[in-house]
């Protein structure tokens, strides 16, 4: 667990001070203990299903490490309410290239010298717009295939370079 007496560096410390304001210590599997979610980007095979089990009810797993993610995603599934992993082969695929290809194309498109946060909330706004009324636990984002995410992210991307002129 990030905590205030570990030696962190950078924005560990403002994670730890905002995440664990508690000074709290111990392993992920303690941490997870009635958690209500988990985000992996790192380590593929550092979670057991037991340790899912043990998090909250309805509990949120993002197991993004890729190709293998933190947990295997079937079994996370059968103890949490939604499961999001970075890989293609399974449902709420969460990678790059949800918003690369959108992003950039709005950049270029607006001419933007830089990124800025109100452009990665257009972003993020468009992502959640073009999934709509199909939201449900093995939806909560569109497919990288789904024709209408592109366009619709790279006009809210230019639209927010334009306003921010």
């Amino acid at each position: 667990m990030l905590h205030p007496d570990r030696d962190l560096m950078g924005e560990k410390h403002w994670l730890a001070d905002n995440t664990n304001p508690a000074g709290a210590t111990g392993s992920v599997q303690d941490a997870l203990r009635g958690a209500d979610v988990f985000v992996g980007v790192s380590a593929s095979d550092l979670l057991a299903p037991d340790d899912v089990a043990a998090m909250a009810d309805r509990a949120i797993v993002f197991a993004l490490a890729n190709p293998d993610p933190e947990v295997d995603p079937d079994a996370a599934r059968e103890h949490a309410e939604i499961v999001a992993t970075g890989r293609s082969d399974f449902p709420n695929r969460i990678t790059n290239v949800l918003a690369f290809p959108g992003m950039f194309r709005g950049l270029l498109d607006s001419g933007a010298p830089r990124v800025t946060g109100e452009m990665l909330l257009a972003a993020l706004r468009a992502l959640a717009d073009v999934v709509g009324d199909d939201l449900d636990a093995g939806h909560i984002v569109p497919s990288v295939f789904d024709e209408a995410l592109v366009p619709a992210m790279a006009g809210a991307v230019a639209g927010a370079a334009k306003a921010a002129e």
